[in-house]
């Protein structure tokens, strides 16, 4: 094995996985960035240190390419992969009831069916690099609690919490650790998004009518160093996420009244 140690992110093009991209990479580990955006990749490799990169355009929902991409990323980071960043994820806002069959199964398929893919795809390697192998995934404060105008999203992202809790379980006779990272609204492109199809409202306008704070994504990167070398389960970020923690702990019924009186679904 090569003494560098190698980390894999999903959605490596752009936000979330280009901030954890450029913070491993500047600490000297080598990156390997997937995503289905490969300008968006040539744009985290400008931030990376020469030489120790790699990139892989595919798909998260094709279990395949899942075997073919973290193949490829294994031989180029000298037989070895130490962390595997579960990251790629789309938003979708708006009622469920406005929301499209087509959104409703692309949201589930990227941000739950490809973490559990991912999973099971790169679970042989972070056998062979235990015991400080991890699995980072990437949930979100809305799974903490609901979030209304965002149900199939909050849906995918209390799913990502279990797997992720699931899989700690599962394989601590591996010795392999399985961490998530919770963030509240971070400061990337997907806010500029639109919540669903039929919206022309962007997600950060909706953000910032509501009075939530929109956390720096460097905040982000520097939890999933945290997060890959201590021992908390869950990293929540940002003070949203904190928050909702704290209030549905303590004071779950606050939480659902504010849930109610605030329920303009994303998107109207």
């Amino acid at each position: 094995m090569g003494e560098r140690k190698a980390i894999f992110i999903t959605g490596g093009g752009s936000g979330i996985g280009q901030a954890i991209a450029a913070y491993f990479g500047e600490r000297g580990w080598f990156v390997g960035l997937g995503d289905v955006d490969a300008e968006g990749m040539r744009k985290t490799e400008a931030l990376l240190p020469g030489g120790y990169h790699y990139s892989h355009e595919f798909d998260v929902r094709d279990r395949d390419a899942w075997d073919r991409a973290l193949s490829a990323f294994n031989i180029a980071a000298g037989g070895r992969i130490d962390v595997l960043v579960n990251n790629a994820g789309i938003p979708l806002g708006g009622s469920l009831t406005e929301n499209s069959v087509e959104e409703i199964e692309r949201c589930l398929d990227i941000n739950l069916k490809g973490v559990l893919f991912g999973a099971q795809a790169v679970y042989p390697y972070l056998q062979k690099s235990a015991p400080d192998s991890c699995l980072l995934n990437t949930a979100s404060a809305a799974g903490i609690y609901g979030t209304s105008g965002a149900s199939v999203y909050s849906a995918t992202k209390f799913g990502v919490r279990a797997v992720t809790e699931a899989l700690d379980a599962e394989w601590s006779e591996d010795n392999i650790k399985v961490r998530s990272i919770m963030p509240g609204f971070i400061d990337t492109p997907l806010l500029e998004h639109s919540p669903n199809q039929r919206s022309n409202e962007n997600i950060r306008q909706r953000v910032t009518d509501a009075g939530l704070e929109i956390t720096p994504v460097l905040q982000v990167a520097q939890a999933a160093w945290d997060a890959v070398h201590g021992e908390k389960l869950h990293t929540r970020v940002g003070k949203t996420a904190h928050a909702l923690a704290f209030g549905t702990r303590w004071m779950p019924g606050r939480v659902r009244k504010r849930a109610r009186d605030s329920a303009r679904p994303l998107g109207r």
